[in-house]
């Protein structure tokens, strides 16, 4: 009878990255954020139909600055995030801080 060696994805991210806590597991944390928000930008834009040369236009910067947020930029202004939200994509940005 063959074993079952199926994690879950927080059992992997423990195992690979560390614990919860770790100063390891906050810096991939962190990094996983920047990537979700670059994925959102991309996935909203897209919905919208609109080229990265758009979106670019509409918020007031360039195509090479959105191409590197959807992939992983790490730093961005918020006033930038912002206009590119509000200005580019016509959205509402919501911000919280969770415990």
């Amino acid at each position: 009878m063959k074993k079952n060696n199926m994690k879950t994805l927080s059992q992997f991210i423990d195992e690979e990255v560390g614990k919860k806590g770790t100063k390891k597991r906050e810096k991939f944390e962190a990094g996983y954020e920047a990537f979700k928000l670059g994925i959102m930008i991309q996935q909203a834009r897209q919905e919208k139909g609109m080229t990265q040369e758009q979106l670019a236009e509409q918020a007031g910067t360039n195509k090479s600055y959105i191409s590197k947020l959807e992939k992983d930029l790490k730093d961005i202004r918020f006033s930038t995030l912002q206009r590119i939200i509000t200005e580019g994509l016509g959205g509402h940005l919501e911000i919280s801080i969770k415990f």
